[in-house]
């Protein structure tokens, strides 16, 4: 059974070795991160984020059991466990499924596991145009058409990343 725990990311691997003790079995961690390239003093430099921040899954059979999450309640770097996952199962499930199936050979989450709205605005994380704010005005299978103030452009998705504000 999956559930989803809340965590001090600092202390993620005293988390794994307290749930090894307490419990024993095997424990699957999972957490989607995405890779984001930024220019930093005219270097490119490759960034790692988590895009559930300090939430991870954690699977285990025995986790439909009171008992095993009464024992694992207090381990270091455990805030909680997130309630109503018995009842999302099925949902948990299908949301680690999509993003697996849009994991690059390394993964990391592709471009194609965020899909942008027509007419929203959105921020660039990477690539020359980092933190300038633009409009999606048109989208084609690989390419985008952007709005930023007065200025129209069309951008290759695969070559940007960008976040909504």
């Amino acid at each position: 059974m999956w559930t989803i725990l809340k965590l001090d990311k600092k202390k993620i691997n005293f988390l794994k070795q307290d749930f090894q003790k307490k419990v024993g079995g095997k424990f699957i961690f999972y957490n989607p991160k995405v890779r984001v390239q930024k220019f930093k003093k005219n270097k490119l430099v490759n960034k790692d984020f988590d895009i559930l921040e300090n939430y991870i899954f954690c699977f285990n059979e025995n986790f439909n059991k009171e008992s095993t999450l009464n024992n694992l309640k207090f381990c270091r770097g455990l805030n909680y466990f997130l309630s109503g996952f018995k009842q999302s199962q099925s949902e948990i499930e299908y949301f680690i499924k999509q993003c697996k199936s849009f994991e690059d050979k390394y993964g990391y989450l592709s471009y194609h596991f965020f899909s942008p709205k027509l007419n929203k605005s959105y921020k660039f994380t990477s690539g020359p145009f980092t933190n300038k704010i633009f409009k999606i005005i048109a989208l084609q299978k690989n390419k985008i058409d952007v709005l930023m103030g007065k200025i129209k452009s069309t951008i290759n998705r695969k070559n940007f990343l960008f976040k909504p504000i």
